[in-house]
């Protein structure tokens, strides 16, 4: 399978989205749920926290991919929902430094919701994963 990124948007040196991702002979795809900063016990973390629930949803959303069978070099795409677009793209960083050091180049979508499943959520992503 061969992945060509095009049109990739860079900040300070950082991959801030690719406005496509082309896919040549993929043999599986992996489509993931959204997901959200939970704990184990499934209550949600980092209340108010938008860093915190941005590191720790990458965080679970990595492990659903390795339990599909996938890296997450392997996302092609992710869509992040928040509730609050001001506070996200001001944490947006965060979100770059944590796909940069997972080595993920996706494309992206990001978009303020009025809510989301849980009042205490302030983001969630989902995925689409190709190998």
């Amino acid at each position: 399978m061969a992945i060509t990124e095009v049109g990739p948007r860079v900040v300070g040196g950082k991959l801030m989205y690719n406005r496509a991702v082309r896919i040549d002979e993929p043999r599986s795809w992996l489509l993931v749920s959204g997901h959200e900063a939970r704990d184990d016990d499934g209550t949600i973390a980092h209340r108010g926290d938008m860093a915190g629930q941005i590191r720790l949803t990458v965080r679970r959303l990595g492990q659903t991919v390795t339990e599909g069978g996938m890296t997450m070099a392997d996302v092609v795409q992710i869509r992040l929902f928040t509730t609050n677009l001001a506070e996200c793209k001001a944490h947006y960083g965060v979100l770059m430094d944590e796909l940069a050091a997972l080595h993920c180049r996706p494309t992206s979508l990001l978009a303020e919701v009025k809510a989301l499943s849980d009042p205490d959520m302030l983001i969630e992503i989902e995925a689409i994963a190709v190998r």
